[in-house]
């Protein structure tokens, strides 16, 4: 079987992955290669002194350049069972295992399918959407992405429709050592509305010399008075790395949410830019880290408003003990006919240990007035004051602690469902006492899911619904 590593892959090689697509396709992959050599791997110097990019060892992470059937692990087979009985797919390394589409959402015209299979037989829409939302080749990783992908997931909700179950997709990385391009490309037409969630795992290894790499592009095109979804939660092992750059394309009164958990691997870049192009469009990014050892996460959110009346979110909060690392980099960026703009951005970190740290760098561009856009950032230690008073009140000391977690993270999972919640919280607690991060439907869960079910009532504020404050 061919292979290659990050450090030597060439252009070449990316052209032998692009065998059979049509020309358009091909030449948008070696346009995207072409940049991928010449920028580094932090175009801002600003940024340089803080990224840990450098723990990406290109020289031991290893690509297959040929499809391969993938073997399910026990854990992944107990999950086919879940997704038997709901539309999504099961995706291990470059291979698209399983996909199942539900009667129901079949008889709406509800697209799941593998990327290759969508270019195929979509690529008018696909060579549609991407002619209208070009991409800026201004990372590296995103245009390595664009140009080597050889899976991924395409998802099509039609013209008002509305998908009420998430759509769940599950990516594991391969059992023997190699990693995984994937693009990832979800359309929502004028008026509908779906979840999809996506789930990343990879396995354990210990081999020193074989670095596993998830690199992902997700492109979403929302089109007007759409409402979309899209729920990550990223529990790889080991020394393991996740790439991933979002791009959403937010129309007329749509609106985009992105919600994040990032709980494993080695290092975890996410970069998120929402672009809300038309009148009334909303973005909203809200993601959880949680990191211990030396884990490091570097996450960049950007709120990119081009139309006018537009509005965007940005909330990232993150817990880190032991010697683990956030990096939050954002940007509110308004432009000349982004009149009537609210825009908000936050980072905020925590740190239960002395050895942990957290930096913080949101900006602001404005070229317009009669906007309102502000920014906030916070790091601190644990109060020992809290610590006591909870543990006066009969909590052990570490008792304390996850609690005055589960309190800071609160304001950002209850934005979501009771089940997201749920999911977040059972890898909390696994990732509290060590032990697997996948997600099951043991017992456990079932305790969890139930009390968050019960815990809130949906959109709803009671102060705001029964008095009226002046």
């Amino acid at each position: 079987m061919s292979t290659t590593t990050l450090a030597a892959i060439t252009d070449s090689q990316v052209g032998s992955i692009a065998v059979n697509e049509p020309s358009w396709l091909t030449d948008a992959r070696r346009q995207a290669f072409s940049r991928f050599m010449a920028l580094p791997s932090e175009v801002s110097p600003l940024y340089s002194k803080y990224s840990d990019v450098n723990k990406i060892k290109p020289q031991n992470v290893h690509f297959s350049l040929e499809a391969a059937s993938q073997q399910v692990s026990k854990d992944l087979s107990d999950r086919l069972e879940e997704l038997e009985k709901e539309t999504g797919m099961l995706q291990i390394g470059s291979d698209a295992s399983r996909v199942f589409l539900q009667q129901t959402h079949a008889s709406q015209g509800v697209i799941v399918t593998g990327i290759k299979d969508a270019i195929s037989k979509y690529g008018d829409i696909i060579k549609s959407h991407m002619e209208a939302n070009m991409l800026n080749y201004d990372d590296k990783f995103l245009a390595f992405e664009s140009a080597a992908f050889q899976s991924g997931v395409f998802v099509h909700i039609p013209r008002n429709v509305v998908v009420e179950e998430p759509i769940r997709i599950i990516n594991s990385l391969a059992d023997d050592g190699s990693s995984a391009v994937s693009r990832n490309i979800f359309v929502a037409e004028t008026g509908s509305k779906a979840t999809i969630v996506q789930e990343v795992y990879s396995p354990a290894t210990a081999r020193p010399e074989v670095q596993q790499a998830h690199f992902e592009l997700i492109e979403t095109w929302v089109r007007p008075n759409a409402h979309l979804e899209t729920v990550t939660l990223q529990a790889m092992a080991g020394n393991a790395v996740c790439v991933s750059n979002r791009k959403a394309f937010v129309e007329r009164d749509a609106k985009m949410s992105w919600y994040v958990g990032l709980f494993g691997g080695l290092l975890s870049r996410y970069k998120t830019d929402s672009i809300m192009k038309g009148q009334g469009a909303t973005g909203e990014d809200v993601e959880i880290v949680f990191g211990d050892d030396n884990q490091s996460f570097d996450i960049t959110s950007n709120l990119i408003h081009n139309g006018q009346f537009s509005r965007g979110k940005v909330q990232v909060k993150s817990v880190l003990k032991d010697t683990s690392k956030s990096l939050f980099k954002g940007m509110i960026k308004i432009s000349k006919d982004g009149k009537g703009t609210e825009s908000y951005l936050a980072g905020h970190a925590i740190l239960l240990d002395r050895g942990a740290k957290s930096d913080s760098i949101p900006g602001l561009e404005i070229e317009t007035n009669e906007v309102r856009a502000t920014h906030s950032a916070s790091v601190a230690q644990m109060d020992e004051n809290q610590i006591f008073y909870l543990t006066t009140r009969g909590l052990s000391r570490e008792g304390a602690k996850r609690e005055i977690v589960s309190g800071f993270l609160e304001p950002l999972s209850r934005k979501m469902g009771p089940t997201i919640r749920a999911w977040i919280n059972y890898l909390i607690e696994n990732k509290w006492q060590g032990r697997s991060l996948m997600l099951k439907t043991d017992e456990a869960m079932e305790q969890i899911l139930e009390v968050e079910k019960s815990r809130y009532r949906e959109t709803q504020d009671l102060f705001e619904k029964h008095y009226k404050y002046r």
